[in-house]
């Protein structure tokens, strides 16, 4: 986005969270304005160097008043927020609906008000497809989710587009993959990278759905943030961008990574598969590569290699891991 090159406002909805921690970090590094949205209660990470500069807003994302206080002198919006997981949104649709894509709709309205010049939004390269027909599986790809949360991931996308149609808001849309790193949740419902490796590293019992054959695309969050912040200079077609790690791993291969990073072998119980895990999900990342110049550098094994060496240096997250 070349007419733009002058220090950004950027507002982080989300912006303690895992991914939002480090984009905080990563946008502030470049000399941006950095403002964060997100529940009073919610710390930002201690080893977040953006933290020291970052404005604070506190607020709930499903109270347009909230909403509307942080969009003030704000050029773009990172769109980061999710009140559901993708396991659990089944159980009540209607949630899912009400929490993330009307409070959605009301951030829209409110950037609309505010002149807002470009939204950047996580999607959900894990659900959107639903079951794939080809593996990788491109963005052009039918978008059939079976699950809520791809279903609210997917309206959002359409609504952005919308918004873009009737009032020339500037979008671009990212379907992630599986991100996992530092400072995710090790006791998360969702991130089996992360989750394992620490329950491996505390020598417990890796619980498996299946017989580990299910294969995903895991994305470190250093490859993550990066696809965000050239997407944030991005402008006009294509809007819509796949971001993975270009390579599928079983979950058995993800394991046998994780015996080796270790060096020693670990613990497993299989349990009966569910049925919402797709047998596969690998994400073709040719698109991000041509029209944002960006690929992912980071091997799953080194990705590991650097996830267990921050949780042995912050050993709060658990009891002292070795």
């Amino acid at each position: 986005m070349t007419e733009h090159q002058d220090p950004l406002h950027c507002l982080i909805l989300g912006g303690r969270g895992f991914l939002g921690s480090h984009l905080c970090d990563a946008i502030a590094s470049q000399g941006h304005r950095v403002r964060v949205f997100d529940r009073p209660d919610a710390a930002m990470p201690e080893d977040s160097p953006g933290a020291s500069t970052a404005e604070f807003v506190p607020g709930d994302f499903a109270n347009p008043q909230d909403i509307d206080a942080a969009l003030n002198d704000i050029d773009v919006i990172f769109h980061l927020v999710s009140t559901t997981l993708p396991k659990s949104s089944n159980d009540n649709p209607v949630y899912d609906i009400q929490t993330n894509v009307v409070g959605t709709m009301h951030m829209l309205d409110a950037a609309r008000r505010a002149k807002v010049r470009k939204i950047v939004f996580c999607s959900s390269g894990g659900t959107v497809y639903g079951t794939p027909g080809q593996i990788p599986i491109p963005e052009s790809h039918p978008t059939n989710p079976v699950c809520a949360y791809g279903i609210g991931k997917l309206s959002i996308e359409k609504y952005l587009h919308l918004y873009q149609v009737l009032h020339g808001i500037d979008y671009c849309v990212l379907r992630l993959a599986n991100p996992y790193g530092p400072r995710q949740r090790v006791s998360g419902a969702q991130g089996a990278a992360t989750v394992f490796l620490h329950k491996a590293m505390m020598g417990e019992t890796l619980e498996i759905w299946g017989d580990g054959s299910v294969v995903r695309d895991y994305l470190y969050i250093d490859d993550a943030v990066d696809a965000l912040c050239r997407a944030m200079r991005h402008t006009g077609e294509p809007r819509v961008f796949n971001i993975g790690s270009g390579t599928g791993h079983s979950l058995n291969e993800l394991i046998g990574d994780i015996e080796n990073v270790l060096q020693r072998e670990v613990s497993r119980r299989h349990l009966p598969g569910r049925p919402f895990d797709v047998p596969a999900n690998v994400l073709d990342i040719g698109l991000a590569r041509e029209a944002l110049a960006w690929h992912p550098t980071t091997t799953l094994r080194d990705g590991l290699a650097r996830s267990m060496e921050w949780m042995r240096l912050h050993p709060a997250l658990g009891r002292s891991a070795v």
